[in-house]
C-alpha cells in the first residue's frame, strides 16, 4: 500500500449492535475495491476482520480490526469495532480516535440497545454520524419500519435518505440515488432511469435532502427562500457539509446488503465525499500542568506531535503490537519519540499498516493516519507519545466500570509467580478489564465487562503461558455489631518459668461510619500506659478475619475501661491475649451482623420486556428507584445487593436474548437479611472445619 497524505485519508469505524453485519459489511468494501477477490464469511471463519482464533471460534467480533481500503485516490482507514456489550470499551476507543461513526443497523431488528450504545459514544465525542440500514435481503427487513425506528429513538436528529432500495427482503436488487435521482443495480456499478413505484418517494426524499443541504450554510439556506432552489453543485455541496458537521445534526442514510453486495459502491462513494478528512479533527489535550486545552483544525505534518494509542496486543510469539492515531504531526520508520504518558522514550523500529492480520510495512505515517508498531516496551493503551517540548497527553475517554468478575487460582507454584505480570499485561491493553487482590475476601479477582469479556482474557492469559482455574468470586462482606455489650476477660498462665497474666474490661459499641476505633478510659493506673497498645494490638488481630463468618469487622468502638495487672506476669503478649478474646466475647454478645455491598443499577431494555425484569428484579431483592423511556426501550434504576448480581449479565442476556444491558457501580452497604446471614455463617463453619 502507498503512502497517503492527511487530505487523501479517511478515518471511519462501523458499530452498531451484535449480528447487524459490520463484518460482512468489510468484507464487501474490500471485494468492490479488489483488496481481496472473494468475500469471507463470518460463518466459514475466512473473513479479513474476525482473524483472531478466539473470533472465529465464537463467530463474534472480540476486538477492533484496523481494515485500510484504498478507493478514488483516497485511503480509507475502516475500523471494524466489535458490537457485543461485553466489548464496548474496545468500540469507545475506536470511536474516539476516527473521524467519523457509521452506524450499521439491521433492517430486521432496527434500533437495538447496542445501536443506542454506540449512538451515545459517538454523540459524547461530537462525531458526526451516518447511517446504514443493512441486511435488507433479509426476510422480514422493513427498510421504512427501520427509518422510524431511528427517529423515535434520535428524536434530535435529522435523518435524510440519500440512498432508497429497489425491493426488499429476497427482491433487493439496487438502489436509487436520491440526489441524481438515477437507479444504480449490480453492486451500484450500473445506472438506470427509476423505477415508476418510486419516483413518488424519491420525490419526497430528494426534497428533504435539498432543504438538510440548504439548512447547513447561511447562505444556501437565504438562496433557496428566495428562488426556492439549489444547484446540483449546491445541494451536493452544502450536503457534504451538513454531513461532517455533528452540530448540524444531520445524519445521512444508505442501504446495503453486505452479504449481497448491494449498495455497496455508492457507500465507498460516500465514506469519500460525507466525510471530513483528518486535517479538520480538534483534539483535545492535558498540558503537564494538568489544564487541558484543544488543538485546533487544520491539523499538518507540521504542527506539534499527538498520537494516541487506542488499542495494543500482547502475540506470545511477535510480542506487543502497538496501534496509534497521528492527530497531529507525522511519524517515521526508526524515529525515537516520547511516551508523554509515561516519561519515556520509545523507538519505532517496525512501522507498519495491518489489514486484518496482514502485515504492510511502510516508512513514514502523515497526520491523521492509523498505524501500528512492535515491539515497544513500555507503551500500552490510552497512552500518548507527544514533543518533549510539548509534554501534552490526549484525553482519554472514560470507560465504564466492569460488572463482571471472576476469583482466579494458579494451578501450579510457577502460574502464581507469572500471574500477576501476566494480567497486568492485559489490563494494560483493555482499559474495561481490571485485576486485583481483595482484602475482604482473600482472593484474586479479575473484572470486566461481562463473561465473554472475562472468558477471552483468562484465554489469551492461557495462551501467554500461565495455568488459571476460575472460582466463584465471594462476595466481600463485612461484620459489625448493633447494640453495646461489655465484658471482662482474664488471662492468666502458670508455667514452671516465669507466668502470664492480665484482665481487661472492655465495652464494644456500634460506631457507624467510622470503621474501627480504639479507645482507653482507664483510671488510677489499674493497667500501666505500657500494656494499653497491647490490648489494641490484640484486638486487631481479629479485625481482618472477623468473628462469626470470616469477613473484616467494621464500624466498631472498643473502649477499654478496667483491668488488673501482676507486678511480675503481666507481660505484652497476655495483655495481647485478654484484650483478643475479651474483645470477641463482647463482640458476640453485642448483636453481630453482617453487611452487604448494595450497588446502584441500570438497567435498559426494550420496553416489551420491562415486566419481566420487574419481576426479576424483586427475586433478587432489589428495591426500583426510578423508570424512564428513550424511544422505544426501557430504562429502570434500582439498588441491589451485589450477591445477587454476580451472574447477571448471563441472566440478563438470557432474558432479553441480548437485546438488555445495564451498568453497576457500588452505593453502600446494608445488613443481611437474618435468614441470609444464618446460612453465610453456617457455611463459613462448614468450610472452616474441613
Amino acid at each position: 500500500m502507498r503512502e497517503y497524505t492527511s487530505e487523501n485519508i479517511r478515518n471511519i469505524v462501523l458499530v452498531g449492535h451484535q449480528g447487524s453485519g459490520k463484518t460482512t459489511l468489510v468484507e464487501a468494501l474490500l471485494y468492490n475495491t479488489g483488496a481481496i477477490n472473494r468475500m469471507g464469511r463470518v460463518e466459514e471463519r475466512n473473513t479479513v476482520s474476525d482473524w483472531e482464533e478466539d473470533e472465529k471460534e465464537r463467530g463474534l467480533s472480540l476486538t477492533t480490526s484496523l481494515v485500510p481500503i484504498e478507493f478514488q485516490d483516497t485511503k480509507i482507514n475502516v475500523l471494524d469495532a466489535p458490537g457485543y456489550s461485553d466489548f464496548q470499551g474496545d468500540m469507545k476507543n475506536a470511536i474516539r480516535v476516527a473521524d467519523s461513526v457509521i452506524v450499521v443497523v439491521d433492517a430486521v431488528s432496527g434500533v437495538e440497545v447496542g445501536t443506542e450504545i454506540a449512538w451515545n459514544f459517538a454523540k459524547d465525542y461530537l462525531q458526526p454520524i451516518i447511517v446504514v440500514i443493512n441486511k435488507l435481503d433479509r426476510e422480514n427487513a422493513d427498510y421504512n419500519r427501520t427509518l422510524n425506528s431511528l427517529k423515535e429513538s434520535f428524536p434530535e436528529y435529522k435523518f435524510i435518505p440519500v440512498m432508497l432500495p429497489i425491493g426488499e427482503q429476497a427482491g433487493f436488487k439496487g438502489v436509487v440515488n436520491v440526489l441524481t435521482q438515477k437507479a444504480y443495480y449490480n453492486e451500484g456499478r450500473e445506472r438506470s432511469d427509476l423505477p415508476a413505484d418510486l419516483k413518488d418517494a424519491t420525490e419526497e426524499a430528494h426534497t428533504a435532502l435539498v432543504e438538510a443541504a440548504a439548512e447547513s450554510s447561511n447562505e444556501l439556506i437565504e438562496k433557496y427562500f428566495s428562488e426556492g432552489e439549489l444547484s446540483f453543485e449546491e445541494i451536493r455541496d452544502g450536503m457534504r457539509k451538513a454531513a461532517r458537521d455533528h452540530s448540524l445534526n444531520t445524519v445521512p442514510v444508505f442501504v446495503t446488503s453486505g452479504q449481497k453486495n448491494v449498495g455497496i459502491v455508492p457507500l465507498l462513494e460516500a465514506l469519500v465525499v460525507y466525510t471530513s478528512p483528518p486535517t479538520e479533527r480538534r483534539v483535545q489535550v492535558e498540558k503537564p500542568d494538568g489544564t487541558r486545552e484543544f488543538l485546533y483544525a487544520p491539523q499538518s505534518d507540521d504542527g506539534p506531535l499527538a498520537a494516541y494509542v487506542f488499542k495494543s496486543t500482547t502475540d506470545r510469539f511477535v510480542g506487543q503490537m502497538t496501534y496509534f492515531r497521528i492527530f497531529s504531526g507525522k511519524v517515521s520508520s526508526d524515529g525515537r519519540f516520547l511516551n508523554t504518558s509515561r516519561g519515556v522514550e520509545e523507538r519505532f523500529n517496525s512501522l507498519m499498516l495491518l489489514r486484518g492480520k496482514e502485515q504492510l510495512p511502510i516508512s513514514v505515517l502523515h497526520a491523521g493516519d492509523i498505524g501500528v508498531v512492535a515491539k515497544l516496551t513500555n507503551t500500552h493503551t490510552g497512552d500518548t507519545f507527544a514533543g518533549k517540548d510539548t509534554g501534552f497527553k490526549v484525553t482519554q475517554p472514560a470507560f465504564p466500570a466492569p460488572l463482571y468478575m471472576v476469583a482466579l487460582s494458579p494451578r501450579t507454584q510457577a502460574d502464581s509467580a507469572k500471574m500477576g505480570t501476566i494480567l497486568t499485561s492485559l489490563c494494560e491493553s483493555d482499559p474495561t478489564l481490571r485485576w486485583r487482590q481483595d482484602p475482604d475476601t482473600n482472593q484474586t479477582v479479575l473484572e470486566g465487562m461481562g463473561e465473554v469479556h472475562v472468558n477471552v482474557a483468562i484465554a489469551r492469559a492461557e495462551k501467554l503461558g500461565v495455568g488459571i482455574d476460575l472460582l466463584m468470586p465471594k462476595v466481600p462482606y463485612k461484620e459489625t455489631v448493633t447494640k453495646t455489650s461489655e465484658t471482662t476477660y482474664r488471662h492468666k498462665k502458670q508455667t514452671g518459668g516465669a507466668g502470664q497474666f492480665a484482665e481487661v474490661s472492655l465495652r464494644v459499641e456500634p460506631n457507624p461510619g467510622n470503621g474501627y476505633q480504639y479507645e482507653t478510659r482507664i483510671v488510677g493506673g489499674v493497667i500501666s500506659q505500657a500494656f494499653l497498645p497491647s490490648i489494641d494490638k490484640g484486638i486487631q488481630s481479629v479485625i481482618p478475619e472477623g468473628i462469626i463468618a470470616g469477613y473484616p469487622i467494621t464500624d466498631v468502638k472498643a473502649v477499654v475501661f478496667d483491668g488488673k495487672m501482676h507486678p511480675v506476669d503481666s507481660k505484652d503478649i497476655a495483655f495481647q491475649i485478654a484484650g483478643r478474646e475479651g474483645f470477641k466475647e463482647a463482640f458476640q454478645e453485642a448483636n453481630p451482623v453482617l453487611l452487604e455491598p448494595i450497588m446502584n443499577v441500570k438497567i435498559t431494555v426494550p420496553e416489551t420486556m420491562m415486566g419481566d425484569i420487574m419481576g426479576d428484579l424483586n427475586s433478587r431483592r432489589g428495591r426500583v428507584q426510578g423508570m424512564d423511556s428513550a424511544g422505544h426501550l426501557s430504562i429502570v434504576t434500582a439498588q441491589v445487593p451485589l450477591a445477587e448480581m454476580l451472574r447477571y449479565g448471563n441472566d440478563l442476556r438470557s432474558m432479553t436474548g441480548g437485546r438488555g444491558i445495564y451498568t453497576m457501580e457500588f452505593s453502600h452497604y446494608e445488613t443481611v437479611p437474618a435468614h441470609l446471614m444464618a446460612s453465610i455463617i453456617a457455611a463459613h463453619k462448614a468450610e472452616a472445619s474441613h
